[in-house]
């Protein structure tokens, strides 16, 4: 199958659902899709709620395109490419709207970034995180805000620092970033559709407002991310990173 973004709105209730062959990894060109509708969606005055969702059965996101990081020459293009997780989650804070995060199973680096940037978060048992960035040696620097945001410091740089390492879904659920976890896929649609409906029947504009409050705070992001972005993008021009990127070559 084809990469793709695909959206559907059905009773109110809009579905964005990514896919990509590479287990859900992205490349730059599929997150600007990504952003743009977010943003249409977003504006769509049909719609209360969003539910977030990738294709398969298996990983939710696997981050970013290992080969396009590879590709990368120049600290500009480096820039570019960490900008395009930046990207999603500024178009995910600023959205009017709720959005339920649907995480089926494993999720890595950008991944645990869009999952911590969703406002409401279900996950299977199967839904573990790891943040594998100083594996390659450079850094969760651009999803780390949005994950600091909603698991605490603490958390943020147990995963950060502890680079190999899975954490169980219960883990990810003890520290804030998951809702609720299910045995099933099946479990967990049919509670985040429920829940989606149940949205709807509240006051579109009240949500708007709450949204508002919890991401109070996070105004300076446009340009946190972009800084945050330039030093992956330096990073991954070390001779560490080089290095470590032939491998996967």
């Amino acid at each position: 199958m084809n990469a793709y973004v695909n959206q559907e709105i059905l009773n109110n209730i809009a579905t964005i659902e990514f896919f990509l062959p590479e287990k859900n990894s992205f490349p730059r060109h599929i997150l600007a899709q990504l952003v743009e509708t977010i943003n249409s969606v977003g504006n769509n005055k049909e719609v209360n709620v969003i539910i977030l969702k990738s294709g398969g059965d298996k990983t939710f996101c696997a981050g970013a395109s290992f080969q396009e990081l590879i590709s990368i020459n120049d600290a500009a293009t480096g820039k570019i490419f960490f900008s395009g997780f930046a990207n999603v989650i500024n178009a995910m804070r600023k959205c009017p709207k709720f959005i339920i995060g649907r995480i089926q199973g494993k999720t890595v680096g950008g991944g645990v970034g869009i999952a911590a940037a969703t406002d409401y978060c279900m996950a299977t048992q199967f839904a573990a995180i790891k943040l594998s960035e100083l594996n390659v040696g450079i850094g969760p620097f651009v999803v780390s805000p949005a994950i600091e945001r909603k698991m605490g410091v603490s958390a943020m740089s147990q995963i950060a620092i502890d680079a190999n390492t899975f954490y169980e879904a219960t883990w990810a659920r003890e520290k804030g970033l998951y809702a609720s976890v299910f045995e099933s896929i099946e479990e967990m649609d049919e509670a985040v559709q429920k829940f989606a409906e149940h949205l709807c029947t509240y006051n579109p504009e009240a949500m708007m407002e709450m949204k508002k409050i919890f991401w109070r705070g996070t105004e300076d992001w446009d340009n946190l991310l972009a800084e945050r972005a330039a030093i992956s993008g330096r990073l991954v021009l070390s001779d560490f990173t080089k290095e470590t990127l032939k491998k996967f070559k």
